[in-house]
């Protein structure tokens, strides 16, 4: 018995995510696996040709998480210690983490409370003479308003680094996310829009930054694997900077050739889903389905629904509970930065200092949305959700 008092019947569990893994990257792997070639080879450019196709990029890296392409991002940039870098509250912690790891200062500014990506106004609040560059989070996976930011950059000469975890395959106004400012960074984690198990890609235009990040992802040296070991390859190399283990192998990109060519579909169906449940939940007066602005594609790597929780009797984690009593795996992005104890601390931030942010947090839910699931799970997640609702109705 629910804590709603309706009985429940158990189903088979369904995962919040799943990768689309398929007999080709599996085949493509075990080539990898034969070739005697396990990382900074072909597999690794073949990706990356890959990858700066979708993007629309002239460049792309690719590195062991999007993390460290990040990183290496801002430390290309010449962004260390005295600068600050605003961001979102809303995001994972790695993206304030980085921001950190080269000794620069993070400085949030509240979302947005519709599409909860980074607010224009807050960011501009924010802006100081320390500040150097902006680095907006797509927030699943639908594409910030890119150019006002650009504008807003240009205005106070700022640098963009975009966290486009989230985003591969969104579009901002007809253009790919990837090639819009300084430099955008996808991760590959397995419930990303596209896998390598782990690993990331920074996409940019810019030559000279492409350069500095190949440099530094490879303990800064002047040649990679496939430069000194490759038929032709030469032995000599020189250490130019103090760089990073942040490579991607071939066994990861293996693995990601076959995931990119997949992109598209695997996008296709994810909005399929994202528009199936918007249609289920349209007279569900308990819930917010997600915005979506009229200008963007979307890449639907998150589906997050909003409990309106004064409509309610539960809160947001005993809806969760509820959920999962069904069998069906559910998620929260974001616990928002402030409310970290380390952040807390360290950046002297608390609670009520972003209030939009924790509006939203309150009564948020990530439904599972993946290229996997059948239509018959999309029926069962909705009816769930349906049913909670109305049983916990006020």
């Amino acid at each position: 018995m629910s804590e709603t008092g309706q009985a429940t019947v158990v189903e088979p569990f369904l995962p919040f995510a799943q990768p689309g893994i398929g007999q080709e990257e599996i085949d493509e792997v075990v080539d990898t696996l034969k070739s005697g070639w396990l990382t900074g080879g072909p597999k690794v450019k073949a990706f990356e040709e890959g990858i700066r196709e979708v993007a629309g990029a002239d460049y792309a890296v690719a590195l062991s998480s999007c993390t460290a392409g990040m990183h290496l991002a801002l430390l290309a940039l010449d962004i260390g210690p005295g600068d600050e870098v605003i961001t979102t509250p809303l995001t994972f912690a790695a993206t304030v983490n980085v921001i950190l790891h080269v000794g620069a200062t993070p400085v949030l500014a509240d979302v947005a409370d519709d599409d909860h990506n980074i607010d224009l106004a807050q960011i501009e609040a924010k802006i100081t003479s320390r500040t150097k560059a902006i680095m907006p989070m797509h927030y699943g996976g639908q594409p910030c308003q890119m150019d006002e930011l650009l504008a807003l950059a240009r205005k106070h000469g700022l640098r963009i680094v975009e966290d486009a975890a989230h985003a591969l395959g969104a579009r901002y106004r007809g253009r790919p996310i990837g090639a819009i400012s300084d430099a955008s960074v996808f991760s590959f984690y397995p419930i990303k829009p596209i896998t390598t198990g782990q690993g990331g890609m920074l996409t940019t235009n810019n030559q000279d930054l492409a350069d500095r990040v190949r440099l530094l992802s490879l303990h800064g040296l002047s040649k990679n694997a496939w430069n000194r070991y490759s038929e032709k390859g030469s032995a000599e190399y020189q250490v130019l900077a103090p760089g990073f283990n942040y490579a991607m192998t071939d066994i990861q990109a293996a693995i990601g050739i076959h995931q990119v060519r997949k992109l598209a579909s695997f996008q296709q169906r994810r909005a399929e889903i994202a528009g199936r449940y918007d249609a289920l939940f349209a007279g569900l007066p308990e819930i917010t389905r997600p915005f979506v602005r009229d200008d963007i594609e979307h890449a639907w790597h998150l589906y997050p629904i909003r409990l309106q929780l004064d409509r309610l009797r539960i809160g947001r984690d005993e809806f969760i509970s509820e959920l999962r009593e069904r069998g069906i795996g559910t998620s929260v992005h974001f616990i928002p930065i402030h409310l970290h104890p380390y952040y807390r601390e360290a950046l002297n931030l608390g609670p009520g200092d972003f209030p939009i942010a924790e509006r939203i947090y309150e009564g948020l839910i990530s439904l599972p949305i993946y290229p996997r699931m059948e239509d018959s799970d999309v029926e069962r997640v909705a009816a769930a959700v349906c049913e909670i609702a109305e049983a916990a109705r006020r």
